[in-house]
């Protein structure tokens, strides 16, 4: 059977979130935790492979060196048919990278002259019209998004943002080119290509919008942009529109004992942590003690291992609103502070396992890369969807399930909703 896809994603939360789109669309996918090594297995009978890599914060060379060594492993050794290049729904990087670069690198590695960019996730609020891109109706660069820690987004013209980190022109397929369907979309890039465009920014509103771009690219051999073009390719190839209802394994009830750690400071974990507090037992993560006390981890799991089992999951969170992490950030400095709270998650981790915590309900790319690192896992299974784009996982050698949730994705009562299903 061969691989038609090959994903490479620019964090961990983001390979569970097109992942588990993909095998609601009808897909079998495995998901691999970072560069994969030259001797490991892969995976047979699957449609996707799917590579959490940790290279949205990185530096632009270790971005692209990561990139390009994935995109070797799925091409050559796993002999997937195209390569995805998955970044967030939201587009989170710099003016210097690291998006622009990684698709300027994979293009040349793959010898092709135009690519897509289509960040567009309609079901989660992320849509793109003439080249703009908005979340829940509201201008990237106004949702909240130009507060992020790491990727403050300062600009929601997609043409721009693109031409800023890379080393082409960007053209655009408008909302009208891609409502007439398949062909006039493939005649336009054919035309945006002949005129030089590297990058060819897709507008899309709604989930059939995507449907039709899928159709105009699969035989494209690089794609990139967020989970919906993603869960449209699967969708098409397998003639499943995808599932409203949950398809794949849920957490035993029985010997369960679960944790969250939530890092994202995002609008919505900074809602979902407000209404969690309410009704569960919640410690909240000093950045002071982070950097300057050792014991501190310890302290923290002490508190975790003594809240009573069978109640709802305590949580630790190092989840701020904007204002106080700006002044936390100014304190203390934006790396130093944002290394040593994921390092005490790690950490935590770690020490939890050991004493029987065997479920990890995390929010935050940066947090589910240190959750997962610090568990020593090399790749999930992908289980039944909690709300677009968030499924369980699950890690058979390690006997632990995870959910790894991108920073503005769930509704309110997301933390309570993903322990519904063992209480």
């Amino acid at each position: 059977m061969t691989t038609k896809l090959g994903v490479i994603a620019d964090d961990f939360t983001g390979a569970t979130d097109i992942a588990s789109f993909m095998v609601q669309s009808g897909w079998q996918v495995v998901q691999l935790l970072g560069v994969p090594e030259e001797g490991i297995p892969v995976p047979y009978g699957v449609d996707a492979i799917v590579v959490s890599l940790k290279s949205r914060s990185c530096s632009v060379d270790e971005a692209v060196e990561q990139s390009l060594k994935s995109c070797r492993w799925l091409r050559h050794r796993a002999g997937c048919q195209q390569i995805f290049f998955k970044y967030c729904s939201t587009f989170d990087s710099t003016s210097k990278g690291n998006i622009g670069p990684v698709i300027d690198a994979l293009m040349d590695e793959l010898q092709t002259d135009i690519s897509l960019i289509c960040p567009a996730l309609p079901v989660n609020g992320r849509t793109v019209v003439h080249g703009y891109l908005f979340v829940n109706g509201q201008l990237l660069n106004e949702s909240g998004m130009q507060y992020h820690p790491v990727t403050p987004m300062k600009d929601a013209n997609l043409l721009r943002l693109i031409e800023q980190q890379s080393e082409g022109i960007a053209g655009l397929v408008n909302l009208d080119c891609v409502r007439q369907g398949r062909q006039t979309i493939s005649h336009h890039l054919n035309s945006l290509r002949h005129n030089g465009i590297r990058y060819a920014v897709v507008d899309a509103m709604m989930t059939e919008d995507l449907v039709l771009i899928a159709q105009a690219v699969s035989d494209m051999v690089l794609v990139t942009g967020g989970s919906g073009l993603g869960a449209a390719l699967a969708s098409y190839h397998s003639g499943h529109v995808q599932a409203d209802s949950t398809i794949g394994h849920i957490p035993s009830t029985i010997g369960r004992r679960a944790v969250i750690l939530s890092g994202s400071c995002s609008v919505m974990t900074n809602q979902q942590v407000i209404e969690y507090k309410k009704i569960a037992p919640a410690m909240p993560l000093s950045v002071k003690e982070c950097i300057h006390n050792p014991a501190y981890a310890n302290q923290l799991v002490d508190w975790v291992i003594q809240q009573p089992e069978g109640g709802l999951a305590p949580m630790l969170y190092a989840t701020q609103s904007a204002k106080l992490l700006e002044l936390t950030q100014q304190q203390y400095g934006n790396t130093e502070s944002s290394n040593a709270v994921e390092q005490v998650f790690a950490e935590i981790t770690r020490k939890l396992k050991q004493l029987g915590i065997n479920t990890f309900i995390v929010a935050g790319g940066e947090t589910s890369a240190q959750v997962v690192q610090s568990l020593g896992i090399y790749q999930l299974s992908i289980g039944a969807s909690i709300s677009p784009g968030v499924p369980w996982v699950y890690s058979s050698h390690t006997d632990c399930w995870l959910v790894l949730k991108s920073g503005n994705f769930g509704d309110r009562d997301f933390f309570l909703r993903t322990q519904e299903v063992f209480l």
